[in-house]
């Protein structure tokens, strides 16, 4: 009989910082496209700088909280098996050694610019809240997840010199409280109370009151915000509307949503609409 081989250290590291989470730092560039700069090489450069900055930040905030919950993983139906920490395959002075290092590439950020690390240390503060405080509390649980995505946009616009626009913030706002009500009803839904304290306060009625006025005032807010700055943004609004109502469909049907990244990348019809609102949002920025 051929023993099983180990996983390589290295793809254990990878896996503490989930890379695959990454995707949601991809709201950094959202000013990039908006502030119609993306041909000028100098910014996108440090776009995609702010963005990698921002990687390293969200890597540092998941080993942070691996390591807060190490104990609560190791009894979770599933983390046990796919948390590096919980299933022991890498060790706790391991990780910290990690997270100290992510912490230094970020101190050394603020030599790059000061102003973007600033957006970037809140988001790291705001996380350290959550860990160890805030994701015990009902509904500032949601806020504080929502706040975070407000941050990478703010981040992106530090980054690049540009205002950040009121209306990108309050879309990016209420289509991050509706994720994060879509996460928490999965595991609900999937787990019990049992898996997390804060669901023991929630109801799957009051969750889904919360995903639908979520929904409505991204809706609302980014069909306001296209139509005021570029009425060629128009078209993308029925794309906005399909991913919404995809989403929700793999939430009911395919037991989605508890990861938005994973229902993202595993959906074609979803990722598809994404790419083509992707598509559209760069073609009607074009500079003239």
């Amino acid at each position: 009989m051929i023993a099983p081989t180990k996983p390589l250290p290295m793809i254990e590291l990878l896996r503490l910082m989930r890379p695959r989470q990454w995707i949601k730092n991809t709201f950094v560039l959202a000013p990039l496209v908006f502030a119609r700069v993306f041909t000028n090489p100098g910014l996108v450069a440090d776009a995609f700088i702010a963005f990698g900055l921002f990687c390293i930040a969200s890597s540092a905030t998941y080993i942070l909280n691996d390591i807060n919950d190490v104990e609560r993983d190791q009894t979770h139906p599933t983390k046990r098996y796919s948390r590096p920490l919980a299933a022991g395959t890498v060790s706790i002075p391991t990780a910290v050694a990690l997270l100290a290092g992510c912490y230094v590439v970020l101190v050394a950020g603020w030599f790059w610019s000061a102003d973007t690390m600033m957006a970037i240390f809140a988001y790291l503060a705001l996380n350290v809240a959550y860990t160890y405080w805030l994701k015990h509390q009902p509904v500032l649980d949601l806020f504080s997840i929502a706040v975070g995505f407000v941050l990478r946009v703010y981040a992106g616009s530090l980054a690049l010199g540009v205002p950040l626009s009121s209306w990108m913030a309050i879309t990016t706002l209420c289509l991050a409280l509706y994720l994060a009500s879509i996460k928490r009803r999965q595991e609900l839904g999937t787990h019990g109370a049992d898996a997390r304290e804060v669901l023991g306060m929630y109801s799957k009625r009051l969750i889904d009151r919360y995903a639908e006025m979520s929904a409505t005032g991204a809706l609302i807010f980014y069909s306001l915000f296209v139509i005021s700055s570029n009425p060629k943004l128009v078209a993308t609004i029925p794309l906005v509307i399909f991913g919404f109502y995809r989403y929700w469909y793999v939430v009911e049907h395919q037991e989605g949503g508890e990861s938005p990244t994973d229902a993202v990348l595993s959906d074609r019809p979803l990722a598809l609409a994404i790419i083509i609102w992707i598509g559209i949002c760069v073609v009607a920025l074009l500079p003239s």
